[in-house]
């Protein structure tokens, strides 16, 4: 493993902390096998990947060993979101037959906390995802890992995630509150459905202070189609 310092980190109040506090509760209670979990959204800009790291973070402040893994191979902006203070290569490599899994895994500044970068950027993206070295990635870092949080391109714009999810143990749907349709979420769930991946649930993202602050919380948004 890589050893790196990342930079940028936001920080986090009090309402955005408590509301991730929850999240993890209730990935926790999702069940002792839920280990790999794929994050994903509609469209670009609902605030997945925000809420993918921070959701690292508040598994990896419970004491559990967490790696957040960047499978944006199309269009990644986690290097300019936290600037480590290296260069690393990245999933892409390791997908491409150029890297060994331990060289793509880095050990950053905050404790328990794991990094994979998604490496550079490809586009037959796709295509690498399906292979057998991704599921087996999964399966060498689960002999390591508590958790693995995998931040997929958005559902409604590629196909990327469906792809992942195959593999994941579980998914998490990022909505953003007065910007995606009740009918635009439930077309992307049916298609995130088909993968056969459980659905654990959607993350309402970017709800105003005056009501369940910005992060919102883990929601039975899907409850109401059934």
């Amino acid at each position: 493993m890589i050893p790196i310092r990342l930079n940028r980190l936001e920080e986090i109040d009090l309402t955005m902390n408590e509301a991730y506090k929850q999240l993890r509760t209730n990935v926790i209670f999702s069940g002792v096998n839920m280990k790999a979990i794929a994050v994903t959204s509609c469209i670009e800009g609902e605030g997945k990947s925000e809420v993918s790291f921070n959701l690292c973070r508040s598994l990896a402040e419970a004491g559990n060993k967490v790696v957040y893994v960047d499978a944006d191979i199309r269009k990644s902006v986690a290097v300019s979101r936290y600037a480590p203070d290296k260069t690393v290569n990245g999933l892409s490599h390791y997908l491409a037959g150029r890297e060994k899994l331990d060289n793509i895994v880095c050990q950053t500044n905050i404790h328990n906390l794991y990094m994979v970068f998604a490496g550079v950027c490809v586009p037959n993206s796709s295509e690498l995802l399906g292979s057998a070295r991704f599921p087996a990635m999964l399966s060498g870092l689960k002999k390591v890992f508590d958790y693995i949080i995998i931040d997929c391109p958005p559902l409604g714009m590629v196909i990327d995630a469906a792809v992942i999810a195959q593999y994941a143990d579980g998914a998490i749907m990022v909505i953003e509150n007065n910007k995606i349709s009740y009918k635009v979420a439930q077309k992307v769930k049916a298609q995130l459905s088909k993968s056969g991946c459980k659905i654990l649930g959607a993350v309402l993202n970017k709800v105003s202070d005056d009501r369940k602050g910005y992060y919102g919380q883990y929601s039975e948004y899907y409850g109401r189609a059934e």
